[in-house]
């Protein structure tokens, strides 16, 4: 089996993934199932801005550039996803 290299990057990349899921955007991996957790991917969302936080002014370009786009994403999708639940 090959081995993943942990790297802050595939960190964020993981991190976004369980906020897509929890936005119901994508199956959970092991239920096979989308459901909707707003709440949780709220917090998902929090803690990957707050890692952008920690960790300003020691990223490379490339990550740096990565967790904007993650956070601009994620951001979007929640925002969208907490509308319609209202209307």
């Amino acid at each position: 089996m090959d081995e993943i290299k942990l790297t802050f990057s595939n960190f964020i990349i993981s991190l976004a993934q369980t906020a897509y899921v929890q936005l119901g955007i994508i199956e959970d991996p092991f239920s096979k199932e989308k459901r909707k957790e707003l709440e949780q991917a709220k917090g998902t969302i929090d803690l990957i801005d707050m890692l952008k936080e920690k960790t300003k002014g020691n990223l490379t370009e490339e990550e740096e550039k990565l967790i904007n786009e993650v956070l601009y994403d994620l951001r979007t999708k929640y925002l969208y996803e907490t509308d319609k639940d209202k209307k």
